[in-house]
């Protein structure tokens, strides 16, 4: 029998959580893992949204894809997407912490104590108590995995979008501690994401002209990034192929945090 070297990121017997799922990133992460073999809870505050694309990543891959609403800064709907994923598939093996979402403050010092604490209760906390809610069943899986969808912005400066880089700061830190809580048992890390440009760009407040500047970053690839490229990231993470990655930080920006000094 041929050696295959890519058997190792097949997800065949996984079942996973993606939330925020139903667009953009995270539902290339779900289409990524249901065409590895997994199958996939995608959970989403626009529950319509999130089973019409569960819909169509199952009919393009053959795989158990389902949708459902999900409020994930909402105790009793995080216990409620956890039971129904382990109702449906039997049980759970990964957990991707995709929600997340900031706008851009104009005014680095005039940020509100509010804005500061929502961006933490959804950018940081979710996460926290996604995890808690996942863990015992993770315990019970093999090549149990936990990701995070972070931000290039927390590892920066980032005064322009403060509230969001300063939380997804926070979950950075959070990630390499629960990592080391959950050594030999769970693994856990986060990509940190660079520009991706999705309709959530704009929904953001970041003008079209800002917009078109970031389709030319001045990265060392020189484009922005696309979800499949966040979702390949991913996709080796969660799979046996990650099995030895735990407590890291994974930069997924196209090179943007090198800087040439001569103008190559």
């Amino acid at each position: 029998m041929a050696y295959d070297s890519l058997a190792a990121f097949r997800m065949d017997g996984h079942a996973a959580i993606v939330t925020g799922g139903a667009q953009n990133i995270g539902a290339g992460i779900a289409r990524a893992f249901a065409g590895a073999g997994a199958r996939v809870m995608i959970a989403d505050l626009d529950g319509a949204k999130a089973a019409a694309t569960a819909a169509n990543i199952a009919a393009e891959t053959g795989r158990d894809v389902r949708g459902m609403a999900c409020d994930v800064t909402r105790e009793a709907e995080i216990q409620a997407l956890v039971a129904a994923t382990v109702a449906a598939f039997g049980g759970l093996s990964t957990l991707v912490n995709n929600v997340g979402w900031g706008g851009v403050n104009p005014d680095p010092l005039a940020v509100t104590e509010a804005q500061m604490l929502d961006s933490y209760k959804l950018n940081t906390i979710s996460a926290y108590r996604m995890t808690a809610a996942c863990v015992p069943h993770l315990l019970q899986a093999k090549n149990p995995a936990v990701i995070n969808s972070g931000s290039f912005s927390s590892a920066v400066p980032a005064y322009d979008i403060l509230a969001y880089a300063t939380a997804k700061a926070a979950l950075n830190q959070m990630m390499v501690s629960l990592a080391h809580a959950l050594a030999k048992k769970v693994r856990v890390n986060s990509v940190l994401i660079g520009t991706v440009i999705t309709a959530g760009y704009a929904s953001a407040g970041i003008d079209a002209a800002t917009q078109e500047r970031m389709m030319h970053p001045d990265t060392l690839t020189g484009r922005p990034g696309t979800p499949e490229d966040v979702a390949n990231a991913m996709l080796w993470l969660a799979s046996p192929a990650g099995g030895w990655i735990s407590g890291q930080t994974i930069n997924v920006h196209g090179g943007g945090s090198v800087v040439r000094l001569f103008g190559h």
